[in-house]
């Protein structure tokens, strides 16, 4: 299989072109394979797409810089491995490789949060495909994460925001308008926002709380 047949072609590629397609090239991809066939397989193929491919075996217990893709084989003897780097936002996207198929495999295969499966032995058709769904996978997913995060945190906000102006009704005898309008004066006073006097005072209600609770 030749370079031209494997990599997408600049002409063909348009505005609408997934970014997974686009920077095929550009990849930095570690394969964490033993030296068999299918390891043999997944880096020529690798090479042949234009990838940068850096291969260890066994696994690195932390990854090498800006990496794009790990393709990692699951085998009996590296259930038990932690796979740290795979926990957290900034892990790249992960491929497994796997030989068996039980439910010890796919229970390690969960654990390092892969995106996409090769079963072995590995071809050189497939690889390609699976490369570029796994990558749009993981970047659908962090944009997902991340979007629930900032959801969460706005929720948050308005709950301590409300729950502040309930605490300034109970103890400084103003309405609901007139509270907000205390805490929106603080934070022009402090030159920050809302929410973060609103988390303020329901903090400070918290501690006093707590303080007159244990003094009772």
């Amino acid at each position: 299989m030749t370079l031209t047949s494997t990599a997408p072609s600049r002409q063909r590629q348009s505005k609408s072109t997934p970014a997974a397609l686009k920077d095929l090239r550009s990849l930095r991809v570690a394969v964490f394979h033993p030296d068999d066939n299918d390891g043999t397989q997944i880096i020529q193929q690798l090479q042949r797409i234009g990838c940068q491919v850096f291969v260890h075996w066994p696994p690195l217990p932390t990854l090498p810089n800006d990496l794009d893709v790990v393709i990692l084989s699951v085998r009996p003897d590296t259930v038990d491995y932690a796979y740290e780097w795979a926990r957290g936002d900034e892990c790249p996207a992960v491929i497994a490789v796997v030989t068996y198929e039980n439910p010890t495999i796919v229970e390690a295969v969960l654990r390092t949060g892969a995106r996409a499966v090769l079963p072995s032995p590995v071809r050189t058709f497939g690889l390609l495909s699976t490369l570029v769904i796994a990558r749009q996978v993981d970047t659908d997913y962090k944009a997902n994460s991340k979007r629930l995060r900032k959801l969460e945190a706005k929720l948050l906000n308005v709950r301590n925001v409300s729950a502040a102006k309930e605490i300034l009704m109970r103890t400084q005898a103003v309405n609901e308008t007139q509270a907000y309008e205390l805490i929106r004066r603080e934070a022009m006073a402090k030159r920050t926002t809302t929410e973060e006097i609103a988390s303020l005072i329901v903090r400070a209600s918290e501690i006093l709380g707590t303080a007159t609770e244990r003094s009772d």
